[in-house]
């Protein structure tokens, strides 16, 4: 049986960031990932200034610079077309830290390569599921099948870091009663294609609502071709029954979904241009589940989706597992590698994120459109004064910020996390 420090199951984004904050300390750690390659899935994501903070002080800002784009400007619009709310983001919003708009594969990916640069080109296993965990006096041991399911060596450690996502096999162990995920009743379609720049060609556009269809879309890669286009990621929300069986990857139709957003020709956005010509379109349903009371059952606990799954409503799924992983590397410090670390972790970090996923299912900040579309009844307004003041949507976007850690002025004031 294998031996290490810390080890860590999934090879995503909050695991990796795990990989390097341990290291950054001292403590050695192992990433065990189920797919036998990792490979640059999935499509846009924002990383908004609490979780750059924290990839700074790891030094990522110029990998991040050299893949994705700085936001400058978020901004609201209902699905005429008209502008509802825009406010500055990132350094223009003065924070410490920027936003970046970039591909959420491209962040794995340079997360993978520094883990290995600075841990060895072994510290990521892949080919490896965990099935299982046992846990021991002193410490816990993982269990894995290999790529074609064949008992695999088993791993002890001093803890053992869940962060397989949300169909977490040691989350299920845990909770065996839990079920499915929580489906919304929202059904997401997303894609990347390359696009012309549209707005300040730094902007996070959110349109629409739910009833008659949201889109979201912003650029996450500059100049990609000759003709100056941005790679667009977009993400398309509709209301629909809740699935037979939730699919991951599941590649999805235009057919699907088109229809609602084919006359949406917008004089600073083509919407349709922009759906029809991408490839391939990815489904999702929008699922989380209900926090629970603890993440922690002795030396095993849980990170990231696998502990607290949540809509992406408020670009913040990814932001949070960062958090995880540098709180937690932060009780180590404190604490040392034990009961004693994991019992803060459980406790502050299950209460602040539990508050983020019940805040995406009621106000996160695209309330600003439900809020429009509810009074306006979904018709074209003369003046948004007339409608909603400002302060009220500042306030919907404030909350929002409060909740979820990334206020600027509470930022900045406040200590690092490792």
């Amino acid at each position: 049986m294998e031996d290490v420090e810390v080890a860590i199951v999934g090879a995503g984004i909050g695991g990796l960031t795990l990989a390097l904050s341990l290291q950054q300390i001292g403590i050695t750690a192992r990433v065990f990932e189920a797919v036998p390659e990792i490979r640059p899935l999935g499509a846009g994501i924002n990383l908004l200034p609490h979780a750059v903070r924290e990839l700074d002080e790891l030094g990522l800002v110029p990998a991040l610079d050299a893949a994705g784009i700085r936001t400058k400007d978020a901004s609201y619009f209902n699905q005429h077309g008209q502008l509802i709310y825009t406010e500055p983001a990132g350094e223009a919003a003065g924070y410490a830290w920027p936003q970046f708009s970039i591909h959420r594969g491209d962040v794995q990916l340079l997360l993978l390569d520094e883990v290995r640069r600075r841990l060895g080109a072994d510290a990521v296993v892949t080919g490896r599921r965990c099935t299982a965990v046992t846990v021991e006096d002193g410490g816990a041991s993982a269990h894995f099948v290999d790529a074609d399911g064949s008992p695999a060596e088993s791993v002890r450690a001093r803890v053992v870091v869940g962060c397989d996502g949300i169909s977490s096999a040691i989350r299920k162990q845990f909770y065996p009663d839990e079920g499915r995920p929580v489906y919304s009743g929202l059904t997401i379609w997303r894609g990347v294609t390359p696009f012309k720049p549209f707005l300040s060609g730094a902007d996070t556009i959110r349109a629409g609502w739910m009833t008659c269809g949201k889109l979201m879309a912003y650029p996450i890669r500059d100049a990609i071709n000759d003709q100056g286009d941005q790679l667009v990621n977009w993400v398309a929300t509709l209301e629909r029954p809740r699935p037979d069986h939730y699919n991951w990857n599941r590649e999805g139709s235009l057919s699907e979904f088109f229809e609602p957003y084919a006359d949406w020709h917008f004089d600073w956005l083509d919407v349709p241009a922009l759906l029809r010509q991408t490839d391939p379109v990815l489904v999702f349903p929008m699922v989380d589940r209900d926090p629970v009371a603890t993440w922690t059952f002795g030396s095993v606990t849980l990170l990231g989706d696998a502990a607290h799954p949540m809509y992406p409503r408020g670009s913040n799924g990814a932001g949070q597992a960062i958090l995880d992983a540098r709180y937690l590397t932060g009780c180590f410090k404190r604490h040392g590698v034990g009961l004693d670390a994991l019992a803060e972790y459980d406790r502050v970090r299950v209460e602040q994120t539990g508050d983020v996923v019940l805040m995406n299912r009621a106000n996160p900040p695209d309330a600003i459109l439900r809020e429009v579309y509810e009074r306006t009844g979904g018709r074209p307004f003369d003046s948004i004064d007339d409608v909603i003041s400002r302060s009220e949507l500042a306030k919907i976007a404030d909350d929002y910020r409060a909740v979820a850690g990334f206020d600027a002025e509470q930022l900045r004031k406040r200590p690092s996390l490792v």
